[in-house]
């Protein structure tokens, strides 16, 4: 059995593809079981563990003890709940849900599944501002890379910053880039659906369609975007954008500024593949930051498998360079505005070889050795 513990982690579409799926995908490729087991805030308590239950029925839904800064409170449920299951391996996400599996390190293995440089992160983007716990983060991070009997990385480059960072000088990690949900594995690349798509959206198929996708915070760098972006609707009326996103003040300026030519849809996480193939590029573009230097966005996969040449920026994790190996974009700085968009061709090229790039499937050797620990 192999518990995969998750703290403070509201179910989201990042968490249904990089949680959820990541628990289905191991009970159904390998003979040893995992169940999640969930740490949630008290606050929406109820309605999030009905969605995290709605897919996945045999979850373990916890309410955290308030506080992340209590986090060692809740030690005594997660006790309980090895003694009663008695997994012989913890995948814990986040810095803070694996510190709290290290309280259980003398019964189970524990595998630090890192998503980031956290201390960086929490600094740069005050994704949390309590001074008690930023105080200590960074050496919660060390411990948790140096003592874990194994560690998943999301890029190379993370695994670069914890031997800067932490002096970490071990080879038992494995990369695992954020992976594609099953609704984009099966996403099919047709002029039809292309058409049906731009139609509702009232894009023309003339059109040259940049898209972007998800929240605008902090770390999206939506200034650095638009500096980028508004030359190229100044060019021509047929360049347009669509910003798959919730309402956003920024947003409302661009709408502001080209009125015809920029759109905004709020998806549902389950509708996201359907509507992405409209476009032709997507925008991955950040700041230089350590944060952004480690990352994995699952938009980078997600954009791919939609048909999408993406324009990324120069530094964002294991992908700026990846890109330029497989002709799969441009850095921004050195995106020709006049180049010719993507034909279907393209399109269906791209979609094909990143679904087989970032399926789940295409990591089962790395699973594997987490799985037989």
């Amino acid at each position: 059995m192999i518990l995969y513990v998750t703290f403070n982690d509201a179910p989201s579409g990042i968490y249904s593809s990089q949680v959820i799926d990541v628990v289905k995908f191991i009970n159904q490729n390998f003979e040893a079981k995992a169940r999640l087991l969930a740490f949630i805030s008290l606050r929406s308590f109820s309605e999030n563990k009905k969605k995290i239950k709605a897919q996945l029925p045999d979850a373990i839904v916890l309410p955290m003890y308030p506080k992340m800064q209590n986090w060692k409170k809740n030690r005594f449920l997660l006790s309980l709940f090895c003694s009663i299951y008695k997994p012989k391996t913890i995948i814990a996400r986040s810095v803070i849900a694996t510190k709290l599996a290290l309280e259980m390190k003398n019964r189970v293995k524990v595998v630090y599944d890192g998503r980031g440089a956290i201390k960086a992160e929490w600094k740069e983007y005050k994704v949390v501002t309590d001074e008690n716990l930023l105080s200590v983060i960074g050496t919660y991070e060390k411990e948790v890379i140096l003592t874990s009997d194994k560690r998943i990385a999301v890029s190379n480059e993370l695994v670069k910053y914890w031997k800067e960072a932490y002096s970490y000088t071990g080879l038992d990690y494995v990369i695992i880039p954020c992976t594609l949900n099953n609704d984009f594995e099966k996403i099919k690349i047709s002029e039809e659906n292309i058409s049906k798509k731009r139609k509702e959206l009232d894009l023309a198929e003339t059109d040259t369609v940049y898209v972007y996708s998800g929240s605008v915070a902090g770390w999206q760098s939506f200034e650095l975007m638009f500096s980028f972006l508004e030359p190229i609707l100044k060019r021509s009326t047929d360049n347009k954008i669509i910003f798959f996103s919730p309402s956003d003040k920024n947003i409302e300026k661009v709408q502001e500024l080209f009125p015809s030519q920029v759109i905004r849809k709020h998806l549902s996480p389950d509708s996201v593949a359907q509507y992405l193939l409209v476009g032709d590029y997507g925008l991955l573009i950040r700041e230089n930051s350590v944060t952004n230097k480690v990352a994995s966005p699952v938009k980078y996969a997600e954009y791919l498998a939609s048909g999408l040449k993406v324009i990324i920026s120069d530094e964002l994790g294991d992908y700026t360079q990846l890109s330029k190996e497989k002709d799969w974009g441009f850095t921004y700085k050195a995106f020709n505005k006049a180049s010719v968009k993507p034909d279907l061709k393209t399109k269906q090229n791209i979609s094909e070889e990143a679904i087989r790039f970032f399926s789940k499937k295409n990591y089962k050797e790395q699973y594997q050795t987490l799985v037989s620990l």
